[in-house]
């Protein structure tokens, strides 16, 4: 029965979870404390930070850098070619502390400021600067993380 691939090439850190059926590619890195989600493809050359939550589903491409106590959500989909087929790829990058909704596709090249939100389904096809959340298709910008922020804590309360 085949469960989940994990690369002998690949650096797990402590306190790893991954759930059913995932794979992970040669010369990833994973950090810390890091959750990945059942079905959830991490490809190689992928470094992930500590304390990441990938939920399942999701799709990381080669050359992806994700940051420190960053959430992506179910099925959202990152991408290594803009212009595919090539044999020409840059990965997607996402700072700390940045939340990815699900089903959000994001260009790749394309980078994920620090603590910025992208709101479930966006198509992101340029930088989100730090502190701001996106949403739509394609993604613009619709208010602060702070008045996002302030949103959660009412949606808690």
């Amino acid at each position: 029965m085949v469960t989940n691939f994990i690369s002998d090439k690949a650096k797990i850190g402590k306190n790893v979870k991954i759930w059913h059926f995932t794979y992970v590619g040669d010369n990833t890195i994973l950090g810390d404390n890091v959750k990945i989600g059942s079905l959830a493809h991490v490809d190689y050359n992928v470094i992930i930070g500590d304390n990441t939550m990938i939920e399942g589903q999701v799709y990381i491409p080669p050359l992806s850098k994700i940051g420190k106590n960053v959430f992506i959500g179910p099925a959202a989909a990152l991408t290594n070619d803009p212009y595919p087929p090539s044999q020409k790829m840059i990965g997607v990058t996402i700072k700390d502390g940045a939340v990815i909704g699900s089903r959000a596709v994001i260009k790749a090249g394309v980078t994920i400021g620090k603590n910025s939100v992208v709101a479930m389904g966006a198509v992101v096809t340029k930088d989100v600067p730090d502190d701001t959340v996106v949403a739509g298709v394609p993604a613009k910008i619709k208010y602060s993380r702070s008045e996002y922020d302030k949103k959660q804590a009412q949606w808690k309360a």
